[in-house]
């Protein structure tokens, strides 16, 4: 199967799935073309996946599709972007009909849940490498940066924490028990928090999704906000399952990745303004501060930073 052949099979469906009207010109030129209407701002984000380093050999293609995706979506989630499309650049060992077969299909799923098209790509040979650029738009001026955050301001996280680190070690497991497969379900499916992230729009003063991990995470918004911070670890959601099979339950909420959920900032009182349905999603787990660092409730000293870096120690 050739790579044109292999692109028409698999992935030229996924430019047709309920093409969203912005995406003038899908797969097949040599660019896409997306109109951008007055008053809006383009939002877009790329990411990379590489086998070995961010999904495990042998991994269910079709469980690759739905993620490979959901990961670079939740960067638009973070931005409170309504979603438009993507482009999808693959590094494939050999044009393996199962394998694409399961690849599409997960991806096509993921697809339609969030409302993202494909709009074009590249294929090429070599160890298996995913990269993803996830476009969307937001009304002019209203994205949510990192860089909002104010001294007073709460911060809050949105779901649970932890249970996709903890889903690390069960990866092999051919028979999960009830409370494993619920811990793997966040690993193997994330679900990127894009109405969240819409309603949080002229709220939300700051905003970074969870992906190396909250402590990370948290620090990268309060750099780029020029404030510090201070989180109470006992206020962290957990689930009933992580809490159940692990005892270092809070330490994987502060410090595992792959979450895929939003921190928050914003004013105490605009918290109290949202609809029951936005703010019932939410967590309260400290607040912004003047001094720089984050730190933990009790305890005057910054914290060591630690999360996910590909070219560092954790």
């Amino acid at each position: 199967m050739g790579e044109f052949e292999l692109i028409r099979r698999y992935f030229l469906p996924l430019s047709r799935s309920g093409k969203h009207p912005a995406v003038l010109l899908g797969p097949g030129d040599d660019c896409a073309i997306q109109r951008v209407g007055e008053g809006l701002d383009l939002v877009f984000s790329v990411d990379t996946l590489v086998q070995g380093v961010h999904f495990p050999a042998n991994y269910s293609p079709e469980k690759l599709g739905w993620r490979c995706l959901a990961v670079a979506a939740s960067d638009l989630a973070a931005m409170g972007a309504d979603p438009v499309c993507f482009t999808l650049a693959m590094t494939l060992p050999d044009a393996d009909a199962n394998w694409l077969h399961g690849f599409s299909a997960g991806l096509s799923e993921a697809s339609r849940e969030f409302g993202l098209d494909l709009a074009g790509g590249d294929i090429t040979k070599g160890p298996l490498t995913l990269t993803l650029q996830v476009h969307g738009t937001v009304p002019s001026g209203s994205a949510i940066k990192r860089s909002g955050a104010k001294p007073g301001e709460i911060i809050c996280v949105s779901g649970t924490l932890g249970d996709a680190g903890a889903a690390l070690e069960l990866l092999d497991l051919a028979l999960p028990t009830r409370q494993q497969a619920q811990i793997l379900t966040h690993y193997h499916a994330p679900r990127p928090m894009l109405a969240l992230g819409q309603s949080l729009r002229g709220v939300a003063s700051a905003a970074v999704d969870i992906s190396d991990g909250l402590i990370a995470d948290l620090d990268h918004l309060l750099e780029a906000s020029g404030v510090g911070g201070r989180i109470d670890p006992d206020r962290l959601p957990l689930s009933d399952a992580l809490i159940a099979l692990r005892a270092d339950a809070t330490d994987l909420a502060l410090y595992a990745g792959d979450d895929y959920q939003l921190c928050i900032t914003l004013p105490e009182n605009s918290l109290e303004a949202l609809p029951s349905s936005v703010r019932d999603q939410l967590t309260v787990i400290g607040q912004v501060e003047d001094p720089k660092g984050l730190r933990f409730h009790g305890d005057s000293r910054p914290l060591r930073k630690r999360g996910y870096d590909h070219f560092g120690s954790q």
